[in-house]
């Protein structure tokens, strides 16, 4: 049987938990062409330094 679509954002948000912060645009704007030339996403970055500072 297949999820309902409010079933499976229902499970996703108990898996999964938004963070949001204001940064200045020029600042932020800067930041993602660096990414985008790394080929990186913000999500992948995040989590990236999430890890390191976890293990410390």
């Amino acid at each position: 049987m297949q999820k309902s679509r409010a079933e499976y954002f229902k499970e996703r948000r108990k898996k999964l938990k938004d963070f949001g912060v204001l940064i200045e645009r020029e600042k932020l704007e800067e930041f993602e062409k660096q990414l985008k030339q790394k080929n990186i996403t913000k999500t992948k970055w995040l989590n990236d330094k999430i890890d390191i500072e976890l293990k410390k």
